[in-house]
């Protein structure tokens, strides 16, 4: 069940979305880039054939520095997935955004240092275009299916991608929010540019747990881990409609603009 063409669509599950994974058939996959975080899962999820990864591992065991994401996006795409839906936990840089709602992101800055973000390390040499980072046909297939859900949602966003696992200073929060970001995030970065690599149609769908640092004021309770995992599990039927939804949604065909999108044969050699 390993082969390719065993799922289409993958989801890159966050903090709290775990359990789908129980649902679907688990399966081992070796990498050139060694274990990915956790074992596949596959098998059948809103009338769609899908491969589901637990990102940080299915005991969170990984923050998000030490995520193996090259193993990651290279194990679904040898099974075949080519539209990949990413949810995750962020927090809010700007006052209208708030806890609960979600946002589409259209647009990434990285703020990450030293993440082995792509899959041409040498003597191979590619420039990936990257000028915008997820697919708009696929963010518009999932603001709407949001819509449909009764979902409150932003069309659009700015994720400022941050090393962790710290979070942001008050200082941060505000330069972040003063650079155009919408929302802060630990893990879209390198999931988005390696995506891209291997011609994935890719999609971020965050949602908003908390305000960051200091953009409601600098007497507000700065967040804790603890606080971000309790909003997303409260949100977890939410997360889950919407992602149900998206899924049952997605063409068959793939947008052209990502069907143009070529990446690295599967047993291209990464030494």
């Amino acid at each position: 069940m390993t082969a390719a063409g065993a799922a289409q669509i993958g989801i890159l599950g966050g903090s709290g979305f775990y359990s789908l994974a129980e649902e679907l058939h688990p399966v081992e996959i070796d990498t050139p880039y060694g274990p990915p975080s956790a074992a596949l899962r596959l098998g059948h999820f809103a009338g769609r054939d899908v491969a589901f990864l637990a990102r940080h591992g299915e005991d969170h065991e990984y923050p998000a520095h030490r995520v193996p994401y090259r193993a990651n996006l290279w194990a679904l795409r040898s099974v075949g997935v080519a539209t990949l839906l990413a949810p995750f936990s962020c927090g809010s840089l700007q006052p209208h955004i708030a806890p609960g709602e979600f946002v589409v992101c259209d647009q990434i800055v990285d703020r990450t240092q030293g993440r082995r973000q792509t899959y041409y390390d040498g003597p191979e040499t590619h420039h990936v275009t990257f000028a915008d980072p997820y697919c708009p046909a696929l963010r518009r297939t999932a603001v709407a299916a949001a819509r449909s859900e009764g979902i409150g949602v932003h069309d659009g966003g700015t994720v400022v991608v941050i090393e962790g696992p710290r979070f942001s200073t008050r200082a941060e929060s505000a330069w972040f929010a003063a650079l155009g970001g919408d929302v802060v995030n630990m893990t879209q970065v390198p999931e988005a540019p390696l995506a891209a690599e291997l011609g994935m149609c890719f999609a971020g769908i965050a949602l908003v747990t908390d305000y960051d640092a200091g953009v409601v004021g600098d007497a507000a309770e700065p967040v804790t881990h603890d606080q971000v995992l309790a909003v997303f599990q409260e949100n977890l039927t939410r997360v889950r409609s919407l992602i149900g939804r998206l899924v049952g949604d997605l063409p068959a065909i793939r947008p052209a603009c990502c069907s143009a999108r070529s990446g690295p044969p599967l047993s291209h050699d990464p030494s």
